[in-house]
């Protein structure tokens, strides 16, 4: 499974890499938006998870941009988002997406591994 890490935070960015690599995915990282959607539309992933909170744009500004490449059901299949801000209002346009949110810091990293190596 070919995964792409949007995180800032450079530690959960590495741990998450590093856990999902043992699990046997290849991991892409990218720490700001703009380098994100570029990967995003230059290369295949199975799975993106997305922090919501970076600090050029959101998550949702990127899930915006991945429209140019993805219909809104493979947006719902492809994108995790991960916040540690989970308001009724993120959960509903997440909702929007059909994305999945796991609210940070994950509860059980084994549950969220499992969300995020599942395939549709």
């Amino acid at each position: 499974m070919n995964i792409l890490v949007i995180e800032d935070e450079l530690l959960i960015q590495k741990s998450l890499k590093r856990l999902l690599e043992k699990k046997g995915a290849e991991v892409d990282v990218s720490s700001t938006g703009k380098e994100a959607i570029e990967k995003i539309l230059s290369n295949q992933y199975d799975r993106v998870i997305c922090d919501l909170m970076l600090q050029d744009i959101t998550g949702f500004d990127i899930i915006e941009e991945s429209k140019k490449k993805y219909n809104i059901e493979e947006i719902g299949k492809v994108f995790v988002i991960i916040t540690a801000y989970s308001s009724p209002q993120i959960l509903e346009k997440a909702n929007s997406y059909g994305c999945k949110v796991l609210g940070k810091p994950f509860e059980d990293i084994e549950d969220a591994l499992m969300v995020f190596l599942k395939s549709e």
